[in-house]
């Protein structure tokens, strides 16, 4: 039997209801510590049962596809491919939860400095989850290989982030707890960036069966 059109559509709907759940987390998670809002954190938290869900959701569809369509050539490529995205948005929405987690400890207590840098990682990585997903339903590697690009962008960020609340930390110790919970949560930023850019390259793949892990960007483009 071969897999039929409405089944492999079914499956796209499902991954970008998924998507969209987990950009929202992100931003919700972000909104949370940057308008002191743990309303928001809390329902982040309690919202990523429908992200675990889908997971489990889309990887039974895909088991089954792959059981009993037996596809192959693009067909096989999209499925399995389908498959390894749902584990990087999973994780993608646990780091949310992460972030929203430590915005709950940092609202208890005095703000240590306007968020700037944290607030732009945060539209940088949801565009690139958007974009990862656009990429993969379309198979548009442009998209895909933009992504990539933009990590460093984010890497960048991160590192900022965390030179300035190191300054901050050396003249001032009663600020340490503070500054390494916004840490971490810089870090969860980065770590989404770099689940964005897996589904990227895992996108090139599936189009061009081309391996681009650890390329240079050279290279890739």
């Amino acid at each position: 039997m071969t897999v039929i059109s409405s089944e492999l559509e079914h499956l796209k709907e499902m991954l970008l209801t998924m998507a969209a759940l987990v950009e929202a987390a992100i931003k919700k998670s972000v909104d949370a510590l940057v308008e002191r809002e743990s309303g928001l954190a809390s329902q982040v938290i309690k919202e990523d049962q429908q992200i675990n869900t889908f997971d489990v959701k889309i990887d039974e569809e895909c088991i089954r596809l792959l059981a009993l369509k037996q596809p192959m050539g693009k067909d096989l490529r999209f499925i399995t491919t389908a498959m390894k995205i749902t584990t990087d948005l999973e994780r993608i929405g646990d780091n949310a939860v992460n972030i929203a987690e430590r915005a709950l400890e940092l609202n208890k207590e005095a703000l240590l400095k306007p968020y700037i840098d944290i607030p732009r990682m945060s539209r940088i990585v949801q565009s690139m989850v958007r974009d990862t997903i656009e990429a993969f339903v379309q198979e548009d590697v442009s998209f895909a290989k933009d992504v990539i690009m933009r990590d460093d962008t984010v890497d960048d960020l991160n590192e900022m982030v965390w030179k300035e609340l190191m300054l901050i930390m050396t003249q001032d110790l009663s600020t340490v707890s503070r500054a390494v919970k916004i840490t971490y949560i810089s870090k969860y930023l980065e770590r989404i960036g770099d689940h964005a850019t897996n589904i990227a390259e895992t996108v090139v793949y599936m189009v061009e069966g081309r391996i681009i892990r650890h390329m240079l960007p050279d290279q890739i483009r």
